[in-house]
Formats: C-alpha cells, sequence, structure tokens
C-alpha cells in the first residue's frame, strides 16, 4: 500500500472545506472561496512540484569516466560509474562492456563477493560473448585469491575448484586454460590436504574408521596430488590397527606399485613386517580399483 502524502489532519480540513464550498452560494465564487478556506491549512499551499528531467549523458562518456576513476585506482567508484551503463542504456552493447568493466573493478578493489555477483550475471546474460570465458577466470580467481591455510574451512578452494573446472570443460581453447589448470592442481592438493589433516587427527584419537573415510576421500577425488602416498601409507597403517590385514596389504601393495622409492612405503612395509605379513594386492578390495587408475590425470 502506498502512503498518502498527506497528514490526516489536512485530509480532515480538505474535507471539511470540500463541504463548506458545496454549501455556499455560487454567487461567492467557489474557487475563491476554497482559497480563503484552505489559507493556512498548508494542504494546497507551498512550492509547487517540478518535474526536473535530468540531462543523458553519451554513453561513451559515463565509460571514460569509469575508466577515468580506474587509473586513479578508485575501483569502488569506478564499479558504480560502469554500472550506471545497464541502467540507463539496458540491453545495449555498452550495458554489456559496462558489467565487463564493473566486475572487472570490483575485482581490482578488491570485493571479491561483489565481483563473483556480477560475473555469474554477465555469464547468465551473455553466454556466448567472447569475453564469457574471462568472467568464469574472474569469479574462480575471486574465490580462489581467499583459499586459507590449510586448517582452516577450504569453501573457497571447493568453490574455486569448480569454476575453474568448468572453465577448462566449457572452454578448453581459452588462453584461461593453461593457468587455470596449474590453478585447479593447487586448489585440489588443498583440499586433500585439509582431509589428509583431519584423518590425521582421527589416527591420533584411534578412530580407525572416521580416518579410513578422509584417505579414502584423498585417493577417490585427489589421486593425483602430492598426498596420495601419505593416503596410502596411512589407510595401511589405520587398517592394520583395526586388525583388517587384507586392507592394509593391499594399500601397502599399491603404494610400492606406484611409488617404489617412497619413504612411505618402506614404512608401510616395516609395519606389515611386524604383523608377520608383507604387502599383498587383494583384487577384491576397493583400494584394487582405484590403484588401476592412481596416478592418471
Amino acid at each position: 500500500m502506498i502512503a498518502s502524502p498527506f497528514r490526516p489532519t489536512d485530509l480532515a480540513r480538505a474535507a471539511l472545506a470540500a463541504v463548506l464550498v458545496a454549501a455556499l452560494p455560487a454567487a461567492k465564487g467557489r474557487a475563491d472561496i476554497l482559497d480563503s478556506i484552505t489559507s493556512g491549512f498548508g494542504l494546497f499551499s507551498g512550492e509547487k512540484y517540478k518535474t526536473e528531467i535530468l540531462p543523458e549523458i553519451p554513453a561513451e562518456d559515463i565509460y571514460n569516466q569509469g575508466l577515468a576513476r580506474m587509473e586513479k585506482h578508485d575501483y569502488e567508484n569506478a564499479a558504480k560509474k560502469f554500472g550506471e551503463l545497464e541502467k540507463q542504456y539496458p540491453f545495449s552493447q555498452w550495458a554489456r562492456k559496462g558489467l565487463l568493466m564493473q566486475t572487472f573493478a570490483q575485482y581490482q578493489k578488491p570485493a571479491y563477493d561483489d565481483a563473483v555477483a556480477s560475473a555469474q550475471r554477465y555469464i547468465g546474460l551473455y553466454p556466448t560473448s567472447p569475453d564469457t570465458p574471462y568472467m568464469y577466470y574472474l569469479a574462480g580467481m575471486s574465490y580462489y585469491n581467499q583459499v586459507p591455510a590449510v586448517m582452516q574451512d577450504q569453501e573457497s578452494a571447493e568453490k574455486a575448484l569448480a569454476i575453474f573446472t568448468q572453465l577448462v570443460e566449457k572452454f578448453p581453447k581459452s588462453e584461461y586454460v593453461t593457468d587455470v589448470k596449474y590453478k585447479i592442481q593447487v586448489a585440489r592438493d588443498q583440499l586433500a590436504a585439509k582431509d589428509m589433516m583431519v584423518g590425521r587427527f582421527y589416527l591420533t584419537r584411534k578412530n580407525y574408521p572416521a580416518a579410513v573415510n578422509r584417505f579414502h576421500d584423498v585417493l577417490a577425488k585427489y589421486q593425483t596430488t602430492r598426498h596420495a602416498e601419505e593416503a596410502l601409507y596411512r589407510l595401511t597403517e589405520a587398517y592394520f590397527a583395526m586388525g583388517v590385514v587384507n586392507e592394509a596389504q593391499t594399500a601397502a601393495a599399491i603404494l610400492g606399485h606406484n611409488f617404489p622409492d617412497s619413504s612411505w612405503y618402506k614404512d608401510a612395509h616395516s609395519l606389515l613386517a611386524t604383523g608377520g605379513v608383507a604387502p599383498e594386492e587383494h583384487h577384491g578390495s576397493w583400494l584394487s580399483k582405484i590403484g588401476k587408475t592412481l596416478g592418471s590425470s
């Protein structure tokens, strides 16, 4: 409901004035009487509403004003200026260019959440634009630049990985692919490191099933990272402690097959020897299935 611009007392006085005017003789002149009755009420007095027509600024001028702010590193106001293009020139090429530059300005500030939102908006509006791969890149980098230390929550790494993966899949010939593939590996390594840290924690608490789940995730999701060797050893350690010897043997055997010179393999071999057994692959194990693709990209 739209609120009335009049106060209740003003409305009452206006209604009273209308009644009085209707009751007065026509010769008196209702318009004059109405003026005299309502004088001082404030209802019809005061300045009259004036329509203000703002001058239309050419799109190129707005764009250049945004560029000028960018040159001064005033990224916040540059983003606002570029945003005006979509408001004043919707559904135009200037609106598209403005959204592109607005995203870049937000990224440069940095206002990463705003940059991600603007990039996703661009991708939704212009999926076939030549600049769409760049929007994926900026969105991914906005998350990538916020990846924290391993012991903290890795949501940013997960989101960066997801966006970078989409970029590689949808635009395999993009100029950003080489850089993105490297950053994908970094993000995967970060996520694997977090799982390893949690898995080690469970091992120290002798919560072996929980530890196994974490090391399983490392091999299932991040087997091309540098953490695969240790994950296999930790699985050997966890299964051996649980008394599941065949799985411990399989983990050690796969470790030796893929990383024969690894110190982790030597440790796994020594651990099994304390129980009178040696590394041996049992092909019915889930580890055996993972071992067939271990190390492949």
